[in-house]
């Protein structure tokens, strides 16, 4: 009998913790941004909160927080198509922890197109998680400790002092404050620019439009 998996379950799975540690040494490594336990609980909350903000059933908010802790684990892996990995090795841990396979497909779907690049929003699930992942741009994610060796992702991730995801009515805002003292503004379109393609197409998904908001200008 397929049980009804909590987020709380997920989290504490000592297989879980032991793939996100892995992910950590594998990023670490190559010197990327912080994509473990915070980046996992922050996108895992805001894909909840969205897809609660949009009505959903309590079932498939647990799903989308589920998926939103997930999705990066394929860095243990590699980075290299991690969101493709990583899905497969949900779907597979999912289904051993007694999900059914319709749920556990769900999340698959929704971690496999949560990157840019391939990622395409193919559920309500999948445009959320896309929307809370991409929104996490802030300066606790920046694990190189000497600024001189900054390249420009550490520099636009330390320069990012605040960023916060609101869905609002039929908007779905992106505010972020940025020190351009450390960083101009343009090197975030340089670096996020399909990031930002692929938000706007996962809010037209969920029927928002999309805005970002960069010091309090509206650039998008």
């Amino acid at each position: 009998m397929a049980e009804e998996l909590t987020i709380k379950e997920i989290q504490k799975s000592e297989e879980v913790k032991t793939l996100l540690q892995a992910a950590g040494v594998q990023m670490d490594s190559l010197g990327y941004t912080e994509h473990t336990f915070r980046h996992c609980r922050l996108v895992s909350n805001k894909c909840g909160e969205i897809l609660e903000i949009l009505g959903e059933d309590e079932h498939s908010v647990e799903l989308g927080r589920i998926a939103g802790y997930l999705h990066d684990i394929g860095n243990a892996v590699s980075r290299n198509n991690h969101a493709l990995s990583g899905a497969i090795m949900a779907y597979d841990m999912l289904v051993r922890k007694g999900m059914s396979y319709g749920d556990a497909a769900t999340i698959m779907m929704a971690i496999s197109n949560h990157d840019e690049g391939e990622g395409i929003p193919v559920s309500k699930i999948a445009a959320a998680l896309i929307l809370s992942d991409k929104a996490d741009v802030h300066r606790s994610r920046v694990r190189n400790k000497r600024h001189e060796t900054f390249d420009i992702h550490d520099r636009v991730n330390y320069a990012a002092t605040l960023s916060t995801l609101e869905v609002v009515g039929d908007r779905a805002r992106l505010n972020i404050e940025i020190d351009t003292e450390m960083s101009p503004v343009m090197d975030y379109f340089e670096i996020f620019l399909e990031r930002m393609k692929l938000c706007r197409n996962a809010a037209n998904y969920l029927n928002l439009k999309f805005e970002l908001f960069i010091n309090n200008t509206q650039l998008l």
